[in-house]
Order: C-alpha cells, then structure tokens, then sequence
C-alpha cells in the first residue's frame, strides 16, 4: 500500500516544517512501514547547519524515522486523532552524513505493542548505504488528554 503526502496529514498532525516523511511505499498496520523524505536544500534546518556545508541534523533523521514508524501505528482508524511521544531512545548510531539531493528511506518496524505502549526500531538509508538507526519507546496519546 502507498500513502501520498495528503493521506500521511490525515494520520499524522505534523506539518511543515516538521512533518518529514513524502510517502510511505509500504505499511503493514501495528507491524511496519517504509517511508521516503526527499532531502532538498529548501529544508528550513540547511539556512544554519550549516552554511556552505549543509548536513541534515541527526536529531531530524531520528524524528523521520519515527515519524514512519508512528505511520504504522496511527494507520489504524481507532488511532486517527491520537499522536506519538518519545518516551525514550536507545542504540542511535549514525554512519552516514545526508545531505541536499539525497533521498532517506526508512524502514520501522513495531518490536512490541501493549495498548497505546511500544517499542520500534528504524533504519535510513541513502542509496541502499546505511545512514542511521535507532530504537525508540513510545506512547500514543489523544490530543486533548495533553
């Protein structure tokens, strides 16, 4: 299944400029997704990181994958309206710089799932080359309950 940009807003309440992820190529709902975020130098974070040597802060490639994997979890409808917080994150290695050009493909996968609680872990590549990982604890929440 392929989400455009216009099915990604329905599900996730990110927008621009934090809203990183162009398309989701493949979801398996509670289980996976794999997204793509086209890199380009219109990316608001390249005016200051850094001028004449843009590189995409690693705390945006972590973000984007999360963002994928909250796809996965936000796909269902009894999770339309509800949003992802970071509870934690574990086992964050970067190998690869990413920069104007690129294209980010992230694949998350759901490790484990109790009510609105859970664990996923996410890769970025760039050219089938690995860039970054990650571990991340989350917690849905309803917006008003904030």
């Amino acid at each position: 299944m392929i989400l455009d940009i216009t099915e990604i807003q329905k599900i996730l309440p990110h927008r621009p400029p934090m809203l990183l992820v162009d398309r989701i190529i493949d979801i398996v709902p509670y289980k996976s997704a794999v997204g793509i975020k086209n890199i380009t130098m219109m990316e608001p974070c390249f005016r200051g990181h850094f001028p004449g040597n843009p590189i995409m802060p690693g705390v945006l490639i972590l973000e984007a994958m999360a963002q994928v994997g909250g796809i996965a979890m936000l796909y269902p409808e009894e999770n339309r309206g509800k949003i992802a917080l970071f509870g934690g994150m574990d086992n964050v290695k970067f190998k690869r710089l990413v920069v104007p050009g690129d294209q980010l493909v992230m694949k998350a996968e759901l490790i484990r799932v109790r009510g609105d609680f859970g664990r996923l872990h996410a890769e970025a590549f760039v050219d089938e080359q690995f860039a970054a990982q990650g571990d991340f604890v989350f917690a849905l929440k309803k917006q008003e309950n904030l």
